[in-house]
């Protein structure tokens, strides 16, 4: 039988002096409160209460165990007030794993607005450019950008990550704008060395088929910063997720071409290990990033400011 239930009854027997008075407070019938004591008694190797028709009384052992075994319930009790409060208010450590771009650029700035809202919550946040094992190395939860490894982690989608190619003023003044995804074999294409596809870009038309358009270009890199970094620099075109480069497009330091070949979706995702009962502060964490970046972040407003005038052609002269 169940050692907290048969101490629980045991402390109900003792506090009514009777075993109808425990059995009535417990909602048990008499005969079910004598079998858990006398399971207690035995598996004790001792008698805890010495009972007559008209009374029953502690043993010596049975006042020191009673009074052990009050003092243990009664942590007990607090111990699961403590893990309820838990639940409905976030406090203690909350350990993240992000994707070392969008966890610099936005899980940073959530997680200091969190903690200021929670005060008794504290963030570590550690960038990685590998997906970690969450449970192995003690993370509450993973903010990434790639899709989860395994099906062993709950993933719940944060918001959406929209890629798109674009290249500076500079770059484009000298250059014609590519109109047809084959136009980007003409153009200095600056990639990331660390994926499989480092070599073709993934655009899909208006009719919803998908082209693998093969680039070529004078530098590749593997972060996405120094990416930008370049781009800005009017070396080339990139590849890059808007949460990366929205506000350079806002600001005209970057200019979006190809516009009617959208790059494949993909989307921020807050991932942690199956539980059956999360903890308030992952919970909380989680809604509160959703409820900060939504379907719609701060970082596409540029696809619905005013659009800023279009980089122009290269003038041709008649020698060309």
């Amino acid at each position: 039988m169940d050692q907290f239930t048969s101490l629980t009854i045991f402390a109900r027997v003792v506090a009514n002096g009777s075993f109808a008075g425990a059995a009535r407070q417990l909602n048990m019938s008499p005969a079910a409160v004598s079998t858990h004591i006398q399971a207690l008694e035995r598996r004790l190797g001792t008698r805890l209460l010495n009972r007559t028709t008209r009374s029953l009384a502690l043993t010596e052992i049975g006042r020191v165990f009673y009074e052990r075994s009050t003092h243990l319930l009664a942590e007990l009790e607090e111990t699961e007030r403590l893990a309820g409060e838990l639940q409905k208010t976030p406090r203690g450590r909350l350990r993240i794993n992000v994707t070392p771009s969008f966890g610099d650029l936005h899980v940073a700035g959530a997680a200091a607005d969190f903690t200021a809202r929670y005060p008794d919550i504290s963030i570590e946040l550690i960038a990685t450019s590998r997906f970690v094992d969450l449970v192995e190395e003690g993370f509450d939860l993973a903010v990434r950008t790639e899709p989860p490894p395994e099906s062993s982690l709950v993933a719940r989608r944060i918001a959406p990550v929209r890629l798109v190619v674009c290249g500076a003023p500079a770059y484009l003044e000298k250059r014609d704008a590519p109109q047809q995804p084959e136009d980007l074999a003409e153009h200095n294409c600056l990639r990331l060395s660390e994926l499989n596809f480092r070599d073709e870009w993934c655009l899909t038309g208006a009719d919803g088929k998908e082209a693998w358009i093969p680039v070529s270009g004078t530098l590749r890199v593997n972060t996405t910063v120094a990416l930008r970094a370049a781009a800005l620099r009017g070396l080339g075109l990139v590849l890059l997720p808007t949460f990366l480069v929205g506000e350079d497009l806002k600001a005209g330091r970057l200019v979006p071409v190809l516009t009617n070949y959208a790059p494949a979706d993909a989307a921020v995702r807050a991932m942690y290990p199956h539980s059956r009962h999360l903890s308030a502060k992952v919970r909380m964490f989680i809604d509160f990033l959703i409820d900060r970046f939504g379907n719609d972040p701060d970082w596409d407003d540029w696809r619905f400011a005013e659009p800023e005038p279009a980089a122009k052609k290269r003038q041709r002269s008649p020698a060309d």
